[in-house]
């Protein structure tokens, strides 16, 4: 008797950054895949790509029911990551997730795995010594982290319906990103800027690395009901990414140390400013607290122990990687 092998992977998110570098690692893994995505979202990065693409309205999850049904991999990697008012990040981190979570365990019968891609900003800032762990408390410092931490902890209340793991990324990188564009650009132009006076540390995460760890601990069984960090092994300093950077680039670069009170200052008229504009400013007061703390750092090794993740880029082939990509596309 023939057996149907068709497997099934439903992706939220998957017009942007992270969610699309998910979307070609599951085709190259034989998985149909449905794409939900909001009517306004820029299809670029799924043109002329073997998906299926979805436009439900979240709040009624009824409208899910054909795109879960026989679904076996769920990846909710959709969030709000600017927002001009707390409200906009719970709204779209909390009540958005409780839908697919609801939506899920009415339709989803073939479900295998629910992955719900969180954040580092869910747990807050490490210290020098103690990168974070799982085990640590969450204790986030921005209201999008806030909202981050209300999801997980909704998530948790679903163990007992769903099979769902929490996979937290911190800072991503890579081809695609339009966020550390600047960066680049202004190192292109000559100028390296850093924020405050002393190094900050980081842990970072190429996509094509995260993406890697989001679907280990997808098709892993002990992954269930489990949290994983999936960074970097390494910490890096802004000074390595720099030298890195001049190396890539083969281009010297001013350093210009930015006082964290310029930051707030900065980040305070970008929010003003935002008032008369339809957005919200990539620099504001959540931003500013971000940026300005000195350690981002997280730990892989239960990643590492239990998925088999490791990570594979460098920062050299990761930055090399993205500025190649950046200049084919005419970015940079």
């Amino acid at each position: 008797m023939e057996t149907n092998t068709k497997k099934i992977a439903v992706v939220t998110g998957a017009t942007g950054f992270v969610g699309s570098h998910l979307v070609d690692l599951l085709l190259k893994e034989n998985y149909t895949v449905r794409c939900i995505t909001r009517p306004s979202s820029n299809l670029r990065w799924l043109k002329d790509k073997n998906v299926e693409i979805y436009s439900p309205n979240i709040s009624n999850i009824s409208d899910l029911e054909s795109i879960f049904s026989d679904a076996n991999l769920i990846y909710h990697v959709a969030g709000v990551v600017k927002s001009k008012k707390p409200e906009g990040y719970f709204k779209g981190n909390v009540e958005v997730t409780k839908n697919l979570l609801d939506a899920a365990v009415k339709y989803a019968k073939n479900l295998n795995r629910f992955i719900y891609v969180s954040s580092q900003a869910a747990c807050g800032p490490s210290t020098k010594d103690h990168p974070k762990t799982e085990e640590d408390p969450l204790t986030p410092i921005t209201n999008y982290g806030k909202s981050k931490k209300a999801a997980e902890e909704l998530v948790h209340t679903y163990f007992d319906k769903l099979p769902i793991t929490i996979c937290r990324p911190p800072a991503v990188y890579g081809q695609r990103d339009t966020e550390i564009l600047i960066f680049f650009k202004t190192f292109n132009s000559g100028l390296f800027t850093t924020i405050g006076m002393n190094d900050k540390t980081v842990s970072l995460v190429n996509v094509k690395d995260l993406v890697k760890g989001i679907y280990l601990a997808s098709i892993t069984p002990q992954a269930n009901h489990q949290t994983y960090f999936i960074a970097s092994e390494k910490f890096y300093t802004w000074s390595e990414i720099g030298n890195v950077t001049s190396k890539v680039l083969n281009k010297k670069a001013l350093h210009i140390k930015v006082p964290h009170f310029i930051v707030y200052t900065l980040a305070f008229f970008a929010e003003l400013f935002s008032m008369f504009s339809q957005n919200a400013a990539t620099l504001n007061i959540e931003k500013a607290k971000d940026i300005v703390q000195e350690y981002w750092t997280c730990d892989t090794s239960k990643a590492v122990r239990e998925l088999g993740y490791r990570q594979e880029i460098s920062l050299e082939e990761g930055i090399k990687d993205t500025i190649e990509w950046y200049k084919q596309m005419n970015w940079l």
